[in-house]
């Protein structure tokens, strides 16, 4: 699989994710508050998971070149 694809791969898996997650925290039986607060930190969690996965497939990209 080339590196194109891999990334694209990845970048959907995690859009997926990150929509199953926060469908499933809206629809859970929890006060507006609660939800809220974990899904701004569910969010932040996911934001650097997608740094770090970002940066992993820029490294990969450029050794391929070298």
């Amino acid at each position: 699989m080339s590196d194109q694809y891999a990334g694209r791969f990845i970048a959907g898996f995690i859009l997926g994710a990150v929509a199953g997650l926060a469908l499933g925290l809206l629809y859970a039986p929890q006060p507006g508050k609660e939800t809220r607060e974990l899904l701004k930190e569910k969010t932040g969690d996911v934001a650097k998971r997608l740094h770090l996965t970002s940066e992993e497939l820029t490294q990969k990209f450029h050794e391929g070149f070298d």
